[in-house]
């Protein structure tokens, strides 16, 4: 195993090559449980979602956002409710506005296909 190829003379040290395989894969392994896993959590509307069902959501929304968790809310058009993509837009923007002290807006409302999203992502806090 060549350990410093720049140097004169080169350095070289002999071992075994699965045992050096195998502390190699054993500290990728510890290096990707270390890292940060973000969980995305979906929240669904109706573009004539009722004023309970709303805050019914909007409740799950903050908790998923306080225990760290990204939110894609979206209203999902069936049919011929297409027609209300303007009520579906003020509805998402009044879930972004109402979530505001919990986590920030990444994307505002997008229409993709018969689906308007909107990505929320917590509110990172200092720690002391």
């Amino acid at each position: 195993m060549e350990i410093s190829p720049n140097a004169d003379p080169p350095v070289c040290k002999i071992i075994d090559y699965q045992k050096f395989l195998y502390h190699q894969k054993k500290k990728q392994k510890e290096i990707k449980a270390k890292t940060a896993k973000v969980i995305l959590k979906e929240i669904r509307f109706g573009p004539n979602t009722d004023e309970h069902d709303y805050n019914f959501k909007l409740k799950h929304a903050q908790k998923f956002l306080t225990d760290g968790a990204k939110v894609k809310a979206f209203v999902f058009f069936k049919g011929r409710s297409i027609l209300f993509k303007e009520k579906g837009e003020i509805l998402l923007l009044r879930f972004a506005q109402d979530l505001e002290d919990y986590g920030k807006v990444d994307q505002l409302p997008k229409l993709e296909g018969k689906r308007m999203t909107v990505f929320i992502s917590p509110r990172t806090t200092k720690k002391k």
